[in-house]
């Protein structure tokens, strides 16, 4: 068994292998800290599972399981976050994930997401279960933050973390024209005049890294 493991923070990672040694003593397991070299390393092995951050130094990890399963679509991936499921939860389904689980999450629940998407199934939470079931709500009672797109969302929390337009124009690989039209997309959704507005925005929703 090969699983390769992404998360920009060591000791997570360690802390995630070790959990994985208990389940699987003999598997080869293949850690890396950035989406860049997840997206390389995915491509260019085989692997019976991925497992992976959602926010780390470069492309934005929904983005990258979306590259991920359109070239590899039998390959599970788990992603983890710190932030809200119900922020993310639903799009990293979308995405292709198939499961995502809280960085608070016990040990106990890594291992049972792992064991359910190892037999062909899909980990969801309670909380994710019961939106899906609410049919996502209509458009109109969903919150600011539930309408941005992906890349929108991704945008706004560079926003929030303090980064310049040039600097998210570059982790994104895209032009700085590009980031102030998404940036004003984002204010008018969120309903925000400016981007101390937007920061305080996201710090009440727990959005921020």
């Amino acid at each position: 068994m090969r699983i390769l493991i992404a998360d920009d923070h060591a000791i997570v990672r360690k802390g995630i292998v070790s959990i994985l040694r208990e389940l699987f003593p003999l598997a080869e397991m293949v850690e890396t800290g950035n989406s860049e070299d997840l997206i390389k390393l995915a491509l260019g092995g085989q692997w019976d599972l991925i497992i992976s951050d959602l926010s780390m130094p470069g492309r934005g990890g929904l983005e990258i399981i979306n590259d991920i399963k359109r070239h590899m679509p039998a390959v599970p991936v788990l992603a983890l976050s710190i932030h809200p499921e119900e922020t993310y939860g639903i799009r990293a389904l979308r995405a292709g994930a198939s499961g995502f689980l809280n960085k608070d999450a016990p040990p106990s629940e890594l291992k049972k997401a792992i064991n359910l998407i190892l037999q062909g199934r899909r980990y969801i939470t309670p909380g994710i279960a019961e939106k899906l079931a609410a049919g996502l709500a209509h458009e109109s009672s969903k919150k600011g933050h539930e309408l941005l797109s992906d890349r929108e969302l991704e945008v706004m929390k560079l926003i929030a973390s303090g980064e310049s337009l040039l600097k998210i124009a570059d982790l994104l690989s895209i032009s700085p024209s590009t980031v102030s039209s998404y940036r004003t997309r984002i204010l008018k959704k969120l309903q925000v005049q400016s981007n101390s507005e937007l920061i305080r925005y996201c710090i009440l929703l727990g959005l921020t890294s």
